[in-house]
């Protein structure tokens, strides 16, 4: 599932791999700032809470104590003196931070009988309440109606009233995940951005030798050889496919001219051989020899055409491979031979049509030969990668081939029959012609077995793919 929305190029999957491990870096990042902010801030509590019960602002003396003062012009709430404790039912203190207020009154010389600690909605807080009947004036930012605090109760040992202090929580601080985010984006811009331009000199002479070994495959001739570019392990990459490219195309150029000298040479005598085994009296000898000699023209014509593809002076044409396939047919009807085109949708392609047909003929011809007629069909159905492609699919009503020898029938000089005779099977080069052209097209050659319904072996099926363009 995840491939299918992976970048598929080096570039892209290097450029993710770094945006996806730096997400998550700034993302604990985040979460120990956050952590470390908390942890401040609740220290700064606990060290408030403890300087109001340390200190115990309360006012000794005559008269009713007032529940606030003021302190440079702004009023501050005082410590509440309470004969309970502040822990009303339904409540829960905080053991953590009262282990921490604990800590601290201690080493202020305080000796605690009984410490609690909680948080409380500012909203249901009674003293608080109390304190804003009382003193309407009473007004502070930090105590906002909707929000929390925190409340520490103390009971010192040897005491019966309890102190109770309070601090505001701050409410939400949005800076510190801002300050993540935008750092999280300049590190994107400088990182990501650098990384990009350092992967782009080496992905694009990269795709450059890509698209050069790519076309080299299909032409299998060289041209201008190809600039290095990039970084230094890139030229010499580059420098390196270029030699052995040059080596590879002066070897089938040498292969090319070998081949024509041996065909040259090989049919010059067999042409005279024809015309002197006309001198022989003997008809049935005769006609045993010229059809050796046809068979051996035959053999030679299929080695040369093997070894010329790839590298065929055909140039490629938009085709109706419908109206190809068609014309094949045809041929085969009118010598009278049981071979059926049965759906031939309209699709056109870009290819040697020359060497298509010879495939045609190739896989028509095995058909006939084992299976006595083919039937063919012309479809259009999805390939691999989702690209579409164009199958071809000949079917015949032999004798099949064993599962375990379908992969080696696709080889040179491999048959099913075990003699040469072109009578019963040539010399093996067919399907490897059939499977070298489909090959040559981007395509493939498949076989495959033709069962019915109750799994017995009723003939094969000899499919070309072409991709669609």
């Amino acid at each position: 599932m995840f491939h299918k929305v992976l970048p598929k190029s080096l570039l892209g999957q290097m450029l993710l791999a770094v945006a996806v491990a730096l997400l998550v870096a700034q993302g604990l990042s985040g979460v120990l700032l956050y952590r470390a902010e908390q942890r401040r801030l609740e220290a700064g509590l606990i060290n408030s809470l403890a300087f109001q019960l340390v200190a115990d602002p309360r006012v000794e003396g005559g008269g009713q104590q007032e529940p606030h003062r003021r302190f440079g012009g702004r009023r501050k709430l005082r410590i509440e003196h309470a004969l309970n404790s502040p822990l009303a039912r339904g409540e829960k203190h905080n053991t953590r931070q009262e282990e921490a207020l604990r800590g601290v009154l201690e080493e202020q010389g305080v000796e605690i009988d009984q410490l609690v600690v909680l948080r409380r909605e500012i909203s249901s807080d009674d003293y608080l309440n109390r304190v804003r009947r009382i003193s309407p004036r009473f007004e502070n930012s930090r105590w906002d109606r909707d929000g929390e605090l925190l409340l520490a109760g103390l009971k010192r040992a040897g005491e019966d009233e309890w102190r109770v202090a309070r601090v505001p929580l701050p409410p939400a601080n949005p800076r510190a995940l801002s300050g993540v985010v935008l750092q999280t984006l300049i590190l994107y811009i400088v990182l990501v951005g650098g990384l990009a331009f350092l992967l782009r000199r080496i992905t694009r002479p990269l795709a450059a030798l890509t698209r050069r070994v790519e076309d080299f495959a299909g032409r299998r001739a060289g041209g201008d050889p190809l600039e290095p570019s990039g970084p230094e392990d890139m030229h010499r990459l580059i420098e390196a496919h270029n030699a052995m490219e040059g080596r590879i195309a002066g070897l089938l150029d040498e292969k090319d001219v070998m081949l024509g000298a041996i065909g040259h040479d090989l049919k010059t005598p067999l042409a005279a051989l024809r015309v002197r085994i006309e001198s022989v009296e003997n008809d049935e000898e005769r006609m045993r020899m010229a059809a050796s000699i046809e068979d051996i023209t035959g053999t030679l014509d299929d080695i040369l055409s093997l070894a010329r593809i790839g590298r065929s002076s055909d140039t490629i044409e938009r085709t109706d491979i419908a109206a190809l396939v068609a014309s094949v047919v045809d041929e085969y009807e009118d010598m009278g031979q049981p071979v059926e085109l049965r759906a031939a949708p309209r699709m056109a392609l870009n290819l040697r049509a020359t060497w298509l047909r010879r495939a045609l003929r190739n896989l028509i011809d095995n058909a006939l030969r084992y299976g006595e007629r083919a039937r063919i069909d012309l479809r259009k159905q999805a390939g691999p990668g989702g690209l579409e492609e164009a199958i071809i699919a000949i079917e015949d009503d032999g004798p099949g081939i064993p599962d375990a020898e379908i992969v080696a029938m696709l080889e040179p000089f491999a048959r099913g029959e075990s003699s040469r005779n072109r009578a019963t099977g040539g010399a093996g080069l067919g399907l490897t012609l059939a499977r070298a052209i489909a090959e040559q097209h981007g395509g493939r050659l498949e076989l495959r077995n033709r069962h019915d319904e109750y799994g017995k072996l009723v003939g094969l099926i000899a499919e070309l793919h072409l991709p669609l363009d």
